[in-house]
């Protein structure tokens, strides 16, 4: 599999060699004019694992530069004021967080905190008059993705969700052969994607309620629920769905070890999921009336490997989160709205789901999902 920059394989594509390609996935996302030779500068909050993921993002980034970390720990602090020559000015901690509102040189803060920190901090970076992405899951509730739209709305800020899946290119053939019906209509996906938990410190966030908001389904199980909306093009309209096994009773005492489902779309597609902390698996599968289209590795960081019914996929290895900066970074610097795919209301639009998928296990009911 050949490995690209973002800046490659927009050119690759855009000089007719993405022709070659197995099939011609969806179109990068076409820029605005931005201000020239100006950067984004953003304050990542919270220097956990995922913001480590992040710094080749960063570096490759065309349209956003790390101006700012915001932590409560001062010896990440110190180490990311060394790496990336931070100012005094722009170390933030928890408690100094509202001070942002004074520093004209941070443009958006990148919230990576545990998920129940979302809303708390995307509200205030708003007050702050900061554009903001935040990670997913958006939040815990729809009614706290609403107040988080609003508080943006209100301050004139725009705000994002770390959706980077939506400018991978193998992604990108999924959202074609779905939506375009390359196939036919697709009747069946399953999207699965799960990881081993197992020796993991009981006092781990992701185990804690009121820092998770749940287990599998808020972490990776929104990947799944995202796959199956963006490949059909529709909002699921119903759902069940099923708990367990528990097979770490120890760990699992506040939050869901394994948890299945099964939604149905307006087509009368279904798509069926699991996620789990058990056990590694990562794949996604879609049945059309005339061939299919898989990936295996698929909703995880890649690099992903995929096939249609007529030929294995070749498209090439890009840096999702550095596309993902670049669109967000060219829209603010351009002032014009962030597309539908990665604004605020997509990350409700998954916390719909989310939410009816937990009322559907807690109750072992089908649940009609409540209009948008």
């Amino acid at each position: 599999m050949t490995h690209y920059s973002r800046r490659s394989f927009i050119q690759t594509v855009g000089s007719g060699v993405g022709a070659a390609l197995t099939a011609p996935a969806f179109a990068l996302p076409t820029y605005p004019d931005a201000e020239p030779n100006r950067k984004l500068n953003v304050a990542l909050c919270g220097l956990g694992r995922y913001a480590n993921v992040l710094k080749k993002g960063f570096a490759e980034s065309q349209y956003c530069r790390l101006a700012g970390v915001v932590t409560g720990t001062p010896a990440k602090a110190a180490q990311w004021k060394q790496d990336y020559k931070l100012p005094d000015k722009n170390i933030y901690s928890y408690q100094t967080f509202d001070q942002l509102k004074n520093n004209p040189d941070i443009d958006l803060v990148y919230i990576t905190l545990p998920n129940g920190l979302h809303k708390e901090y995307a509200i205030r970076a708003a007050q702050a008059g900061k554009h903001v992405i935040v990670e997913k899951p958006m939040a815990f509730t729809v009614r706290d993705c609403r107040e988080m739209i609003d508080a943006c709305q209100q301050a004139g800020v725009q705000l994002a969700v770390g959706y980077r899946l939506h400018y991978e290119p193998h992604h990108r053939e999924l959202m074609r052969l779905g939506q375009q019906k390359v196939f036919g209509p697709v009747r069946l996906i399953e999207a699965s994607l799960g990881y081993q938990l197992a020796g993991t410190p009981p006092d781990d966030w992701h185990l804690k309620k009121a820092l998770a908001g749940g287990g599998p389904l808020m972490n990776l199980g929104v990947y799944c629920v995202q796959s199956g909306r963006y490949v059909l093009g529709e909002e699921p309209i119903a759902v069940t769905a099923q708990y367990g096994p528990v097979t770490l009773p120890d760990l699992f005492r506040e939050v869901e070890e394994n948890i299945t489902w099964q939604l149905t779309f307006p087509s009368g597609a279904v798509c069926t999921s699991a996620t789990t902390s058990n056990c590694t698996i990562d794949r996604f599968y879609a049945a059309a009336d005339e061939g299919y289209f898989e990936l295996n590795p698929a909703l995880s960081y890649g690099p992903f490997k995929g096939r249609t019914s007529q030929a294995a996929f070749n498209f090439p290895v890009v840096n999702q989160q550095a596309a993902m900066l670049d669109d967000i970074g060219k829209h603010i610097l351009a002032k014009t709205p962030l597309p539908d795919h990665i604004a605020g209301l997509e990350g409700l639009k998954d916390m719909r789901v989310i939410e009816g998928i937990y009322r559907a296990a807690d109750t072992g009911s089908r649940v009609t999902l409540p209009p948008l």
